[in-house]
């Protein structure tokens, strides 16, 4: 897998020149907690990044640290019960800020989002063409019916549904995975939006279909100039399509690097831990996968200190502290633990 991923970074996802002008979205200082019947839980904490067009910007971790709330809170599709602070802004406009009524109106037409399971995302009761000519109303409400009709059918064209036409009047259940996951894409890509934010895409898919989804994926935002946020556990697919990334642990960001860099050198102990755990197929392993030692740390267990330090068994009262983010080469930071960071 190690070789794969080399060949990945260097053929697939080679260098591009430094990102000009201002970001598409800027993140910063993102904190946002849930009111529970236990509690407050603090779910993600002091988050920042920046996004630039034509780039693909990755989340990564494990379940539970903070990447799906964090790409959530973009788009203004948390819970009632969520409570967000910080700034998120898109093309210099602060969303934070807006209502339910103005985020809905961003929402499909300059953000759009392609969930994990492209099933449970689409509604089995609509056809496909009615539901990419709801996306498409949603920015252009007088369209002609027989333009929004082109339109649909040229949608499923660009993400390669074969016979598109007839297939406008098919239901969810009568596609393969693979081709609703292309349903989904084309309904998120119906208004030609800033940002597109695939949480997981390819989970659901085979390996095949998953490398005909990433590729599809890559050459439309290449063909729009749209920026994109990948959400993903798989490091592989982080090699094959994204520029920079971002780890994230329990909330918390640990480090943040371009892709190139990151792989080649991990400062985070977490981040070694990942990569760590990737199989190798240019060696013959009679041990067992190495794997991160301890329980991953609940949201719910707050501490002020290194959360990975928490991981490990540093005792509680020593982690009074969070490390800060400190840059250790050109647009790479780590949190500067002295326990887990290489410095």
């Amino acid at each position: 897998m190690k070789d794969i991923l080399e060949y990945e970074l260097k053929c697939c996802n080679g260098p591009k020149s430094a990102p000009k002008g201002d970001p598409v979205l800027s993140v910063r200082d993102l904190n946002v907690s849930f009111a529970t019947e236990a509690g407050r839980v603090d779910a993600v904490r002091g988050v920042s990044f920046d996004i630039w067009s034509g780039r693909t910007f990755a989340i990564v971790g494990e379940s539970g640290s903070g990447k799906s709330i964090t790409a959530l809170s973009v788009i203004g599709l948390l819970d009632d019960n969520a409570s967000v602070s910080g700034s998120i802004k898109l093309q210099g406009e602060e969303l934070l800020t807006k209502s339910d009524e103005e985020m809905s109106s961003i929402r499909g037409a300059r953000i759009s989002m392609v969930f994990q399971d492209p099933l449970s995302a689409l509604t089995p009761v609509f056809t496909i063409g009615e539901q990419i000519a709801e996306a498409l109303l949603i920015r252009n409400p007088d369209m002609p019916k027989d333009k929004v009709r082109e339109r649909c059918i040229e949608l499923l064209e660009i993400v390669g549904i074969t016979d598109p036409e007839s297939r406008l009047d098919s239901y969810p259940h009568e596609f393969s995975g693979g081709m609703r996951q292309r349903v989904v894409i084309a309904i998120a890509l119906a208004c030609h939006p800033e940002l597109i934010i695939a949480d997981e895409p390819t989970t659901a898919l085979d390996v095949t279909v998953q490398a005909q989804i990433l590729s599809l994926l890559k050459d439309l935002q290449a063909e729009m100039g749209s920026s994109s946020i990948l959400i993903t556990h798989d490091l592989g697919v982080i090699a094959q399509s994204c520029d920079s990334v971002v780890v994230m642990y329990a909330g918390r960001v640990v480090e943040k690097a371009p892709v190139g860099e990151l792989f080649a050198n991990p400062r985070h102990a977490y981040t070694k831990g990942l990569l760590a755990s990737i199989p190798q197929l240019s060696s013959v392993r009679k041990t067992k996968l190495p794997t991160i030692p301890g329980q991953v740390a609940s949201i719910a267990d707050f501490v002020p200190g290194c959360r990975f330090c928490q991981r490990q068994g540093v005792p509680v009262e020593e982690l009074t502290e969070r490390p800060p983010l400190v840059e250790v080469s050109p647009d790479h930071f780590v949190e500067a633990c002295p326990r887990c960071a290489n410095l």
